[in-house]
C-alpha cells in the first residue's frame, strides 16, 4: 500500500518536532565539575588513598559496613550502610553483621558477600595492602561465616570498632574479583558499590564518575561527576568565575572567603571538624634533639598572629594535640606562650646564640605552605633561618615518611576519638621510617603505655584520664606543637544541590551522593 506524499509528509513534520521536544532532555546531563586544590591524587584504592584530595575521588565509589550519617562525624549517630544490623559479644571482642541482600558491585562484578568483606578487611589490616594497617592491629580474624555473615574477632577491645568499619579510611569496602584481576592496576581502577563509578582517570587533570544505576540506595540524580586537579588558587577561582567548575575548593583564608562571597550566585561552604594544624619536631635529628630547640620554637610563634592571618571564620584554637571537642580531647595541658626574648635565650643556652639553620621540604598545597610561611618568618625574627623547598603534594606525603624533615607541619582529621590521634602520631609503633610506620613524625616514644591502657580501659572517666596524661606529657617534652584548626572551605554555585544539610565530614570535602543534584540555572 502506497503512501501519499500528504502522509508522508506529515509524519516526518510529526517526528522532527517529536526529537525537537525530546533533544534537551537527552542532551543535557546532569554534572559537578569540582576543582581541587592538588597536582593529582595518590591512590584510588580507598585502603591506600590517604590524602585529602583521595578521599575526595575514592568515597563516591565506595560503602563500608556502617558509616556516617551524612555531614554528621557525631560517632553516635552510625548508622547501617552494607550490614543490615550487628551484633557483639558481652566481652566486646566478637562482633557479627548481617549484609544488606542484592547490593552490586560496579561493572558486572556481581553481589556483595562476605567473602569481599573478609578479603577488604584483611587487605586494609594488612601492610603491605594498606596505608591504615595501623588502625587495624587489635583485629584477630574475619570470618565468612555465610554468604551474608560476617564475624570479626578482635585480640583487645579498642575505644571504638564501628570507627574502623565506617565509610572512612580502611573501612571501604572493596570487589575481591576485582582486585585479584586487576592487581596493581586496581590502585587507579578500583571496582566498589558506591552511588558512583570510574569511567576515566587522567594523570595530572581529572577523575571522571558516571553513575551507577544499580546503587542500592537509589538511582543518582548525577550523571556525571568530574573531579579537576588545580593546585593553583588563580586558576581554581578563574574556572569558577567563568562557569567552568560548580564546586571549588577554597583558601581557609578570610581574604578568599570575602572575595568569594560576592560573587553573584555563588553559596560559601564553611564545615568541620576542621583539620588540625600541628608542628611536629623531629627529635631524632639535630639540633632538635635537644628540648631546649624545641622549646625555643614554642615560645617563637606567635599563634594568634598566625590565626589573624588566616582569619575569625576559617580558624579555631587548639590547645593541644587533639581537639577538645573529641572525645578525649583536654585543654589541661601546658603551653607555650609567645615570648621571643624567652626563646633567644633558650637558643642560647643550647649552643646557638647567633642562630641556626634548618631546611625541609613543604607541599605546594596553600593549606600547609601558607601557615609555614607565617612560621617561617616568626622563626626569622629569633635567629633561626628556616629554608623550605616547595615540592608537589604527593612528593610531600613520600618524602616525610621517609622522615627527611627536622619540621613537620602535618595538617590532620581524624576518626573523633583521642586514640587515634594518640596512636597514629605519638605511639613507638607509628614512627616513621619503621616496618610498622604511620605519622609519627616526632620519633616520640614516652606515652605508650598511657596510649596502651587507655584503650583496653572501659571505665570511660578512666580512660580519658589516660588519654589526658598522654597529651600533657607530650606537650611537657615539646615532641609537637599545636598551632589552630582550621575548618573546610568550599565555593558552589547556587544550582548545585549537595543533598544534604552540609555541617561536617570527614571526607574533608562535600561529599558528592547518589542525592546530589542541579537545580535550574
Amino acid at each position: 500500500m502506497k503512501m501519499s506524499k500528504y502522509w508522508l509528509f506529515l509524519m516526518v513534520a510529526l517526528i522532527s518536532v517529536g526529537i525537537g521536544f525530546l533533544t534537551p532532555a537527552f542532551a543535557q546531563e546532569k554534572v559537578v565539575r569540582e576543582a581541587l586544590k592538588a597536582s593529582d591524587i595518590r591512590s584510588l584504592d580507598p585502603h591506600y588513598g590517604t590524602t585529602t584530595i583521595d578521599l575526595a575521588c575514592i568515597t563516591p565509589m565506595f560503602n563500608a559496613l556502617v558509616r556516617f550519617k551524612p555531614a554528621d562525624i557525631n560517632p553516635e549517630k552510625i548508622e547501617p550502610d552494607l550490614a543490615e544490623r550487628w551484633e557483639r559479644s558481652k566481652d566486646g571482642l566478637v562482633w557479627t553483621f548481617y549484609l544488606r541482600k542484592g547490593v552490586k558491585f560496579h561493572k558486572g562484578y556481581g553481589e556483595l558477600t562476605s567473602e569481599d568483606v573478609k578479603f577488604s578487611l584483611e587487605k586494609a589490616a594488612n601492610k603491605a595492602t594498606s596505608g591504615f594497617a595501623g588502625d587495624y592491629t587489635a583485629l584477630g580474624k574475619v570470618e565468612a561465616i555465610d554468604k551474608y555473615t560476617v564475624q570479626l574477632t578482635f585480640k583487645t577491645t579498642i575505644p571504638s570498632v564501628l570507627g574502623i568499619l565506617a565509610d572512612y579510611h580502611g573501612g571501604y569496602i572493596v570487589s575481591k574479583k576485582a582486585a585479584e584481576e586487576r592487581g596493581d592496576k586496581f590502585k587507579f581502577d578500583p571496582i566498589g558499590t558506591g552511588p558512583f563509578m570510574l569511567k576515566e582517570y587522567v594523570p595530572k587533570e581529572k577523575v571522571v564518575l558516571v553513575k551507577n544505576p544499580d546503587f542500592f540506595r537509589g538511582k543518582p540524580l548525577l550523571d556525571r561527576v568530574e573531579f579537576w586537579f588545580m593546585p593553583d588558587a588563580s586558576s581554581r577561582e578563574m574556572a569558577f568565575r567563568k562557569g567552568e567548575i560548580d564546586l571549588v575548593e577554597g583558601e581557609r583564608e578570610q581574604s578568599w572567603v570575602k572575595k568569594m562571597r560576592e560573587i553573584p550566585g555563588t553559596a560559601i561552604e564553611i564545615f568541620g571538624p576542621g583539620e588540625t594544624l600541628v608542628l611536629h619536631f623531629n627529635m631524632s635529628k639535630k639540633p632538635l634533639d635537644d628540648i631546649r630547640v624545641r622549646r625555643a620554637i614554642c615560645h617563637a610563634i606567635n599563634i594568634k598572629e598566625l590565626m589573624a592571618f588566616l582569619g575569625p571564620d576559617v580558624t579555631e584554637p587548639l590547645v593541644s594535640v587533639i581537639p577538645k571537642s573529641y572525645l578525649g580531647g583536654t585543654d589541661k595541658v601546658p603551653t607555650y606562650e609567645f615570648n621571643p626574648e624567652k626563646a633567644k635565650k633558650l637558643l642560647a643556652e643550647a649552643g646557638y646564640a647567633k642562630g641556626l639553620e634548618l631546611s625541609m621540604v613543604i607541599t605546594e598545597m596553600s593549606d600547609y605552605r601558607r601557615p609555614m610561611e607565617q612560621v617561617q618568618e616568626q622563626l626569622r625574627r629569633v635567629g633561626i633561618n628556616l629554608k623550605m623547598d616547595v615540592i608537589t603534594h604527593t612528593a610531600f606525603h613520600e618524602q616525610i615518611r621517609k622522615d627527611v624533615n627536622p619540621l613537620v607541619l602535618y595538617v590532620a582529621a581524624r576518626f573523633p576519638v583521642a586514640d587515634t590521634f594518640l596512636t597514629h602520631f605519638f605511639h613507638s609503633k607509628s614512627i616513621v621510617g619503621t616496618p610498622t610506620a604511620i605519622t609519627n613524625f616526632s620519633h616520640y616514644n614516652k606515652v605508650d603505655d598511657l596510649i596502651e591502657k587507655a584503650r583496653s580501659e572501659l571505665d570511660l572517666t578512666k580512660q580519658k584520664d589516660l588519654w589526658a596524661e598522654a597529651q600533657k606529657k607530650i606537650l611537657e617534652d615539646a615532641a609537637a606543637l599545636p598551632l589552630c584548626t582550621t575548618k573546610f572551605v568550599f565555593s558552589r554555585k547556587v544550582f548545585v544541590d549537595l543533598g544534604y544539610e552540609m555541617r561536617s565530614t570527614l571526607v574533608l570535602s562535600p561529599p558528592i551522593a547518589w542525592t546530589t543534584d542541579i537545580k535550574k540555572k
